[in-house]
């Protein structure tokens, strides 16, 4: 079958690489799908640009994913509004973990033909099989579909892929790498560097309250499965930076230890961070990672007190976070410190508390601020706010409440609106001008220049 694949544009210069589509595009590519891979998010079209492509060329199958944030949501119905004008409309798929808990919802709002909810590589081939065999869609596991009576069936989901090891590389090749490998927003990146996320496990074996992607345990790829796609990439692409982009990188002491070893065995010589926890942050596993070639770590701290830590079911103490962010700072590896604020039993105090914490241990790596928490559709927060009366449901979420990430959807402390909002301005006030603050010393640069003559000195305009 003819597929075309979306990659939105989310009005950045240069875009995150699309790692889910690629992975879908390797599998479709597998069992002899024809697949074209719309490039929006490298070309800035406008949706009416996708309705004459569609109009231009024919293909049985369009499809895109998303996650659940306010951007994604808004660009999801222009796109599928794009979609749904074309005159030899395709057959229109969606998936992500933003449709994943909420499909009857989207299939409605987006006048799309099914959702595929969770992992996407085996239901997507199922789903087309299906359709060019003209087989019943009630037979595929993991898909929300509307029926011929115009009603929305949603089918039992599909089992977790055990073995994620046979599933294929991401199609590298019918993406535009030379554009993507120019990922900036990382820390510690040299503009020398190129840059791609590599997964190397799915889930996480937590279960905090405001997580919406909440698949059951974790599954790790072989190191030799990780060690050859990254060869594969510094080989082909000249990639010397990677971003790990798992949920939860270190999800055990051990899992942590046996993939630096490898990576130092295979003497790749690679930058790379990764999302970390602190619980497993320990001077021995931390020295190996800065062997193996870490130089970042993002912790989710979220709060820096202890209740809240209880009520979020974070399962870490502030006394775990102080040890492991030192051991970490010891070690020479920089830590990505996000707090969120406004979880239950969060107030002005538990706020001053993490200020300071981000205060002391920030080593100028990043700009740091802090955002509410969201009780993303599929989070237990969601549920949450449903059953307490704060939200009604998908549509109030969504068309209503979640207007941007750094406002307000649901106030989950005793503080009213304008007092939160006065508080999380306090607060965010003081740590940029922290920011800044540090930015401003770099007036060193002056005396380094013309009293010591710095002649590696390349231009202010490029700091």
């Amino acid at each position: 079958m003819r597929v075309l694949l979306i990659t939105y544009d989310n009005e950045s210069f240069i875009q995150w690489f699309p790692q889910g589509i690629a992975y879908l595009t390797a599998v479709l590519l597998k069992h002899g799908h024809y697949v074209d891979i719309y490039e929006q998010d490298i070309h800035h079209y406008p949706e009416e640009h996708l309705t004459e492509t569609l109009n231009n060329e024919y293909y049985d199958v369009v499809g895109f994913g998303i996650v659940g944030g306010y951007y994604e949501y808004n660009k999801a119905k222009k796109i599928a509004a794009a979609i749904n004008k074309s005159k030899q409309r395709p057959f229109f798929v969606i998936g992500g973990h933003g449709p994943s808990p909420i499909p009857e919802f989207m299939i409605n709002k987006l006048q799309c033909d099914a959702v595929v909810i969770g992992e996407g590589e085996e239901t997507i081939i199922d789903l087309l099989d299906a359709l060019e065999k003209k087989r019943p869609l009630s037979k595929v596991l993991g898909i929300a579909y509307r029926d011929s009576d115009g009603s929305v069936k949603i089918n039992p989901r599909r089992p977790l892929i055990k073995d994620i090891d046979n599933i294929p590389m991401p199609a590298y090749d019918k993406f535009n790498i030379i554009h993507y490998r120019k990922f900036m927003s990382i820390p510690h990146r040299d503009r020398t560097d190129f840059v791609m996320p590599v997964l190397s496990g799915r889930g996480c074996k937590f279960r905090c309250n405001f997580c919406y992607r909440m698949d059951k345990g974790f599954r790790a790829r072989s190191n030799e499965s990780i060690i050859e796609e990254i060869k594969f990439l510094k080989e082909k692409y000249r990639i010397n930076y990677i971003i790990f982009s798992d949920e939860l990188l270190m999800s055990s002491k051990e899992r942590t230890i046996s993939l630096c070893e490898a990576i130092i065995k295979s003497n790749l010589k690679i930058k790379w961070c990764c999302n970390g926890r602190l619980n497993y942050a320990t001077p021995e596993v931390l020295k190996l990672m800065k062997r193996a070639g870490c130089v970042f770590i993002n912790y989710g701290i979220e709060c820096f007190d202890d209740q809240v830590l209880r009520n979020m079911n974070k399962a870490l103490t502030t006394k775990q976070i102080i040890k492991g962010v030192e051991a970490t700072l010891e070690a020479g590896i920089s830590p990505g410190l996000n707090i969120i604020f406004g979880n239950i039993g969060d107030n002005r105090e538990t706020l001053r508390k993490s200020v300071e914490f981000l205060l002391k241990y920030d080593d100028g790596a990043q700009l740091r601020t802090i955002r509410p928490v969201t009780p993303y559709p599929g989070s237990p927060l969601y549920y949450y706010a449903i059953e307490k009366g704060l939200l009604r449901d998908a549509e109030d979420f969504y068309e209503h409440k979640h207007k941007n990430s750094d406002l307000l959807t649901v106030n989950f402390t005793t503080l009213s609106d304008e007092e939160y909002y006065e508080a999380l301005y306090e607060a965010n006030l003081i740590l940029l001008n922290n920011y800044y603050d540090r930015m401003r010393k770099n007036i060193e640069i002056l005396d380094n220049l013309y009293k010591k003559r710095d002649a590696t000195f390349r231009g202010f305009r490029q700091m």
